[in-house]
This record gives structure tokens, sequence and C-alpha cells, in this order.
């Protein structure tokens, strides 16, 4: 990739989009924000849903193509740097565990997440797509156990975006805060890339609040 191969990032400060801004500097990439006022509303508008029909951030645009979904994203970007170390390559015994837990992250626990959050009484175990939330949150917490990361001492994609999930569920509540999951999120709190972003989530989210009159 040239320097002139830019990313486009369509984002929103302290939302979904977080973790796949952290991703791009942890990966070094060349990156341009289309930011959202999404205190405003600005995803739902016909600008943005001409360009995401689902009103959802981060999406990405890159050589003409556009990917949105977040675990596409992960997926798609430490591909395109394997230069970084976030991905196992395709021939490593790591790529299919990797790939398992990024999708995990999409098809189990935000399903779950949401249940929870809103309060809704999940499907019978048979039909819901994570089992049951304690089943669900277990397994990841005896893979996070085994020791820094996902897979041992090396950091991927995908404990980014794990780390900055955790991290924002503990803190509202959703997620419980036992020894795995705070040292987890704690290590990747701690990285440079995270505590640059978040402090200009910060002073981002803020801008948005004060020209949206909220």
């Amino acid at each position: 990739m040239t320097t002139t191969d830019r990313i486009t990032l369509y984002y929103a400060p302290q939302s979904r989009a977080t973790g796949a801004r952290v991703l791009l500097e942890e990966l070094g990439a060349p990156y341009d924000l289309q930011v959202l006022n999404m205190k405003a509303g600005e995803q739902r508008k016909p600008a943005y849903l001409a360009i995401n029909p689902l009103g959802k951030v981060p999406a990405v645009h890159h050589r003409g193509a556009l990917v949105t979904e977040q675990v596409a994203i992960f997926i798609y970007l430490a591909d395109l740097f394997p230069q970084a170390g976030l991905t196992p390559a395709l021939d490593d015994a790591r790529r299919g565990p990797y790939l398992r837990w990024i999708a995990y992250y999409g098809s189990s626990f935000e399903p779950a997440l949401i249940d929870r959050f809103m309060k809704r009484e999940p499907a019978p175990v048979t039909q819901s797509p994570y089992a049951d939330f304690d089943t669900m949150l277990g397994a990841l917490e005896s893979q996070l156990a085994r020791g820094q990361y996902l897979f041992g001492g090396q950091i991927t994609a995908a404990d980014i975006l794990w780390g900055i999930a955790l991290n924002w569920t503990m803190m509202f509540g959703l997620v419980p805060r036992t020894d795995v999951f705070v040292r987890y999120a704690e290590r990747i709190a701690a990285r440079p890339a995270f505590q640059r972003i978040s402090a200009a989530d910060d002073e981002m989210a803020a801008a948005h609040a004060a020209a949206a009159g909220v």
C-alpha cells in the first residue's frame, strides 16, 4: 500500500467505530475520517444512508469498495497490513481460532449483549444464536484466562476488538467485572493507540454535543 492509497473511515466518537480507528492506529495505516455527528442524527440522513442503509458506523471505503460490519472491517484492515503482525497468516495454526473469536463477537456476543441491555427474554437455548448469556460469556472468559491475550502472549486485531468492547460494556454494567475481563481490558486500554483515540473522542464528542445543543 502506498501513502496515497488511503482508507476512509466513516466515524462517530464513542461508538463502535472507535475500535476501528484504534486498529488503524495500531496498524500504522494511512486514513482519513468522515465524521458524523450522531447526536445531531447525521447517520440517519440521506447522504449517509446512501453509503450504509443501516445508518451504522463504522464503515470503510478503500480502493473503490465499501466495507461495513465491524467484524468484516477488522479482518479486512488487519489483512491489509500483515507487516504490523496483528493478523495470523493463512498458513498459521492460529488463523482458524483467530477468525472464530472475531466472528464470535458479532454472532454471539453482540446479540446476547443487546438482549441483556433491552431486558428482553432470550430465545430458547436451542434457537438462540448464543445459547445463553452466561454460557456465551463463560466461553470467552475461559479463552482469555489462558494468557495475556486471546492466543497467549502475542496481540492480534481480535484483541483490539474484544478489549475495547469489554472496556465499554463493563463500564456500563452489561458485563460483570471479573478479574480476567478487567485485567484484559486494562491491558488494551493502556496501549498508546487507545489512549490517543480515547482522548480525541472525548474532545470530539463534547464538540458534537455542543453543536447539537445537547
